[in-house]
């Protein structure tokens, strides 16, 4: 996989850490460095170790299904984005923003967030990933994108949820579809 592709990768798996920090964003009456850097290094700690999980349960079953790994990975992002666009076009009940940064707020938020990426690390296994340098990408994307959402939520609110939620999975789409190209010799 190269870097731009996994670039892609990276902002769509770090697209459910952004609407969820834009929330936190909307939530909090002060937005400080200090705060917007707690949200990022949550959300993007999980992002980078969720996938590194999924990598090392994928390797254990990688030899006995190479010959499906392509298609594997196309499956998986798709349904991952799929399940992404459907969950941000669906109307669900809005949850109360809360700007709450302790432990118990915040770990059942970054495991949420970041159940895609435990996915996506999976099909890293069948595919050639470098997978620290990969890791390290997703989550310093995340990390990155989740600071810019506290802070966009703090100035434009929830205008841009759903779009952001819709792109992300759009993206995993097309990169498992790109997989699946490449593997058939069309790209």
């Amino acid at each position: 996989m190269n870097f731009f592709s996994l670039l892609l990768l990276a902002v769509g798996l770090s697209m459910d850490a952004f609407a969820v920090a834009v929330c936190k964003g909307l939530a909090m009456k002060k937005i400080t460095v200090k705060s917007a850097a707690v949200v990022g290094l949550w959300f993007g700690g999980f992002q980078a170790l969720m996938p590194l999980i999924g990598y090392f349960l994928g390797a254990q079953f990688r030899d006995a299904i190479t010959a499906y790994a392509h298609w594997i990975a196309f499956g998986l992002l798709t349904l991952i984005g799929a399940n992404m666009i459907r969950e941000a076009i669906m109307e669900k009940e809005e949850e109360a923003a809360d700007s709450a940064l302790s432990f118990r707020a915040m770990l059942p938020l970054a495991v949420a967030t970041s159940i895609d990426a435990l996915a996506v690390g999976v099909t890293f296994a069948f595919l050639d990933v470098r997978i620290l340098p990969s890791v390290t990408l997703i989550g310093c994307t995340t990390f990155v994108l989740s600071m810019l959402g506290v802070k966009a939520g703090s100035l434009f609110g929830a205008k841009y949820e759903k779009k952001a939620e819709i792109l992300g999975g759009a993206i995993l789409i097309l990169l498992g579809i790109k997989t699946l190209l490449e593997h058939l010799g069309v790209l």
